[in-house]
């Protein structure tokens, strides 16, 4: 897992507590740079914002004894305790310090070298310089203007750039921490020692807080994912916060705000149509150039103590043997999985000029396509498998088919590797990475491609507020041509257009009050019909989970307070369509960050360009008419095709994807019951108070015989308790130089709730 941790703290300011001098007797403990002492570029302390001394120290950075000054914040036993342990400095654990005092900053982690940017301003101004790590497109001049321009308070031109990335810029003792639109690449902070710490992942400032479980919010990431309302900016993690996406947080001297940086109408007023034709060349200049920003950076080897190849084996190849080994191959691939998606990304990426192949690739400079052939469930893929083989018939493509059967089923290899967050892709996560350990040392994947294109059956409501019902004859007519087998296609027409008229009359407010009565009331049965029944239940303010069906009553009370709460605060914006898309987004991100970190195979990198911040601000320019039209994503990608001369695709391209395969998931949990009754026989999730076990084990049962249960659910539950048993048996923590030997998060266990309370009198 990489990530990059910082803080900015009023103790920290230029030597107060936490210098170590070398006159005492500890200017020999190293400080953030490890042995020796080492500060960091412009480290060099004694200067305030306006270069004027700090009391007690002199021009060149020393005490009054005439020591250099080394170190940087003291460890505390509380936020008011500053100066508790003044002999002890903390730094994270195999870090790489990129800037020291007075506000360091480290990236921690398998960085790669052109992964990671720094620029100063002007050396004569060592303290106005900007850090960019991830992929980022940007020349070093477009990165200087705009740190001049953050300087200056203009947040946006750090988000402009193609590719994926995270901004740190320092102006002074002000620390701007920018993060991205989508939500794949978050920030959080905690305040901590007079001031706020900030990381790109959650679990070191936990460690670093020894923060406990945040029961609440584990609840409300089972009762209601797809709601920000309910889920708030919490974590996991008990004084561990999140920032929204598309906002930045802001540092000065310990102090924090959190601030927006793109323009958000939040009146629900009808805005001038945007022209299609215009916005579709935007979507497509935007996923072009994310693509080209891959090609473009420097090639990777797997960096792996054998060589690539080191000898013949009986019946295997030079690439089953890398896949044997769990290693990818040198270059750059996508995924093919027959998905307009994927499809899309790798044409593109091996029609663009740049040699995308294999670094001494014998077939020369192609792009490695990789396809995933469940033996266990042949029924039902035909179409996507016949497509793929189709698309991988391109000379520029490199095509490999992953076969696996009942070895790579959902519920496999259940132990992994310790994620940031919980999330349910923990138990597909075996399954996966069999596919991209075929894969190359950059990959391309089309995750968020229909998060980002497709419309929100919410926003059908908003084509009402904008008196626009004529956009509605279409989308309206295919979810009838869904359910026509069922007979029921007659009345689909007029029920889809109640849903959506009640929703566009139907206040932020209120939804919320009535999400919250529901859930009090216990209303949280999900059904998993046809795409009538889901499109029905999309078209409200806020919904239920999967998984909200299992929870206690006491559970889903916590979480109806939750929603009742947000119901005063106003959303970002009062339109429900884009409301709930963002929402939606925003969940997909935060769930392929857990998704990375799950199936993360040694120096492979996952590129998801659909989840940039100019691809996503591309694709909200898209006018919700045109995104409502049935078949919409596929025009638009065919579009972007044919601008890198790709024209002829298979029938049937574009063709929505059954995914997951409910087929494999039933298989899967039927092999795995054994494991999984074991782990719900005394579960965590139980001792918190959110499930009852016997509930959890009888679902098991019914999913395995064939009956009809919420298999995301299940899911959820299952990725969850995994989770909370995972942290738990680690050993380690994230820093050292604390006062304790080993400060990590939760250190007391899972709180354990009493089924039943006292009434309240």
């Amino acid at each position: 897992m990489r990530w990059l941790v910082g803080w900015s703290s009023i103790a920290a300011s230029f030597g107060t507590a936490g210098r170590v001098s070398g006159a005492n007797g500890h200017g020999g403990s190293g400080g953030f740079g490890g042995p020796g002492g080492f500060d960091g570029p412009g480290s060099q302390g004694g200067y305030d914002r306006a270069g004027y001394d700090r009391p007690g120290h002199d021009r060149a950075g020393h005490d009054r004894a005439g020591a250099p000054l080394r170190g940087g914040i003291a460890d505390a036993a509380h936020p008011g305790d500053v100066g508790a342990d003044a002999d002890r400095t903390v730094q994270p654990v195999g870090a790489q310090l990129l800037w020291g005092d007075p506000d360091p900053l480290w990236a921690v982690g398998d960085w790669r070298p052109d992964e990671i940017r720094t620029l100063t301003a002007d050396p004569a101004d060592p303290f106005t310089r900007l850090a960019v790590l991830g992929c980022c497109g940007a020349t070093d001049a477009e990165l200087k203007r705009a740190l001049y321009a953050a300087r200056g308070g203009a947040l946006r031109h750090l988000t402009q750039w193609s590719g994926s990335y995270t901004a740190v810029v320092q102006a002074g003792r002000r620390i701007t921490v920018v993060g991205d639109l989508a939500g794949a690449r978050p920030v959080f902070y905690t305040p901590w020692a007079g001031g706020t710490a900030y990381a790109t992942a959650a679990l070191p400032l936990a460690d670093l807080i020894e923060a406990q479980l945040d029961i609440g919010h584990l609840a409300a990431l089972l009762a209601c994912p797809d709601s920000p309302e309910a889920l708030g900016d919490g974590t996991p993690y008990a004084g561990v916060r999140r920032i929204p996406p598309g906002h930045a947080l802001i540092l000065r001297e310990g102090s924090r705000e959190i601030t927006g940086y793109e323009a958000v109408a939040s009146l629900a007023v009808a805005a001038p149509e945007a022209d299609a034709e215009r916005a579709v060349e935007g979507v497509r200049e935007a996923l072009t150039a994310a693509v080209r920003a891959r090609l473009t950076a420097p090639r990777h080897a797997p960096d792996t103590a054998p060589p690539y190849d080191p000898g013949p084996v009986p019946g295997m190849g030079p690439a089953d043997r890398r896949a044997a080994r769990g290693a990818p191959a040198p270059g750059v691939g996508a995924d093919l999985s027959g998905g307009s998606a994927s499809a899309t990304l790798a044409l593109l990426a091996a029609g663009l000029p740049g040699a995308p192949g294999s670094l001494g690739s014998p077939a020369g400079a192609r792009l490695l396509a990789v396809t995933f052939n469940d033996l266990a469930t042949p029924q039902g893929r035909e179409a996507e498998l016949e497509r793929a083989h189709v698309i991988a018939a391109d000379p520029r493509l490199h095509h490999v088919v992953v076969a696996a059967a009942e070895e790579a089923l959902p519920y496999a290899e259940l132990d992994g590797p310790l994620t940031d967050e919980p999330g349910p892709s923990l138990v597909f996560a075996a399954r996966e990475r069999r596919r991209l350990a075929a894969g190359s040392a950059d990959h391309f994947t089309g995750h968020g491609a229909r998060q980002v294109l497709d419309a929100h059956p919410a926003r059908m409501a908003d084509l009402l507020l904008d008196r626009r019902r004529r956009h509605l004859l279409r989308p309206v007519a295919a979810l009838a041509r869904s359910a026509s087998a069922s007979g029921e296609s007659l009345l689909v027409p007029l029920t889809v257009y109640s849903a959506a008229r009640r929703l566009s009359r139907t206040t932020y407010r209120a939804g919320m009050e009535a999400a919250a009565a529901r859930l009090r009331e216990g209303g949280v049965t999900v059904r998993s019909s046809g795409p009538v029944d889901a499109s029905l239940a999309a078209l409200t303010w806020s919904r239920p989970g999967p998984a909200a069906g299992w929870l206690t009553g006491e559970a889903l009370a916590e979480v109806s307070i939750r929603l009742a709460a947000a119901a005063g605060r106003p959303p970002l914006s009062l339109r429900p369509g884009e409301a709930r898309a963002r929402a939606v987004l925003a969940r997909h991100a935060a769930d392929h960050r857990v998704f990375e970190q799950a199936v993360e195979v040694r120096s492979q990198r996952l590129h998801a360009p659909f989840l940039d911040n100019q691809v996503v601000r591309a694709a909200r320019a898209l006018p919700e008419s045109l995104r409502v039209q049935p078949g919409a994503r596929a025009a638009i990608l065919r579009s972007v095709l044919s601008s890198a001369g790709v024209r002829e695709l298979p029938t049937g391209w574009g063709a929505t994807a059954h995914s997951p395969n409910e087929t494999a998931t039933r298989l899967g949990l039927r092999a795995a019951l054994t494991s999984l009754m074991d782990l719900f026989a005394s579960p965590l999730l139980a001792d918190a108070g959110l499930i009852e076990a016997r509930v959890v084990r009888q679902a098991l049962l019914d999913a395995a015989d064939g009956r009809p249960v919420p298999l995301d659910g299940l899911a959820e539950l299952v990725s969850m308790e995994l989770w909370l048993r995972r942290l738990l048996a680690r050993r380690g923590t994230c820093w050292t130089g604390t006062s304790t030997a080993r400060r990590r998060a939760v250190p007391e266990g899972v709180p354990v709730r009493a089924v039943h309370r006292p009434a309240l009198s």
